[in-house]
């Protein structure tokens, strides 16, 4: 399978990067769909941040009649637990972690790479900050479910990582109940996890952009 690449926004202050977020799209997406979230989280004019924004395969969705589609594995039913490959999730998950371990071996600090991922790609910034052998500085799970909870390796590395989780109360595509599942069971797993709602369906709102932008500015300062 041809790798279909990723989209990087450099510092925007012209200085190198020393902290790399990583933002890992949706179902039938691509990279360029959160391009317009980087300027809107208004971080400070002086942050030497890269974002890389990969895009997902092309791929058979069978929820979708089997169509063709950019997709980081395919949703086998729509069930409460959303049946999927996850032999092709974690094989995406290992493709981010090889773009992860690229930033490191260019020089930027594990503990400065920000995993977050939005519906289907959060379920895959899951696996991959969670199982990460590296510290990292933090996961940000956006409208999205734990596909891997019962049968992750998790990485004891990233047991301290700061783990942020934003939902939208009516969210049609993926129920808040299953966000609050994943929140559930990370708990259960002895992670500190914190938990925001939103008045949205499956989306982004301003104030999630707003508390996104402090969150990252908290994590990077």
């Amino acid at each position: 399978m041809t790798d279909p690449g990723e989209l990087i926004i450099e510092p925007k202050n012209g200085q190198p990067a020393d902290a790399c977020v990583f933002i890992i799209h949706g179902l039938g997406a691509d990279g360029h769909d959160f391009e317009p979230l980087v300027p809107a989280l208004a971080l400070h004019k002086n942050s030497q941040v890269r974002f890389i924004m990969p895009h997902a395969p092309r791929l058979a969705v069978t929820i979708n009649g089997g169509m063709v589609m950019p997709a980081w594995y395919d949703i086998l039913a729509m069930d409460l637990g959303r049946r999927v490959d996850k032999s092709q999730l974690k094989k995406s998950a290992e493709r981010l972690q090889g773009l992860m371990q690229e930033q490191i071996d260019q020089g930027i600090d594990s503990r400065r790479i920000i995993v977050a991922g939005f519906s289907q790609g959060g379920a895959v910034a899951y696996e991959a900050a969670l199982t990460f052998p590296a510290p990292l500085g933090g996961l940000l799970a956006m409208s999205t479910y734990f596909a891997t909870a019962d049968n992750i390796v998790l990485s004891d590395a990233n047991r301290q990582m700061p783990i942020e989780v934003q939902h939208g109360n009516f969210d049609p595509i993926v129920p808040e109940s299953l966000g609050r599942s994943g929140v559930d069971r990370l708990k259960e797993m002895g992670y500190t996890v914190n938990y925001r709602q939103y008045p949205m369906a499956h989306a982004l709102c301003p104030q999630q952009v707003n508390d996104i932008g402090k969150w990252l500015g908290t994590r990077l300062s």
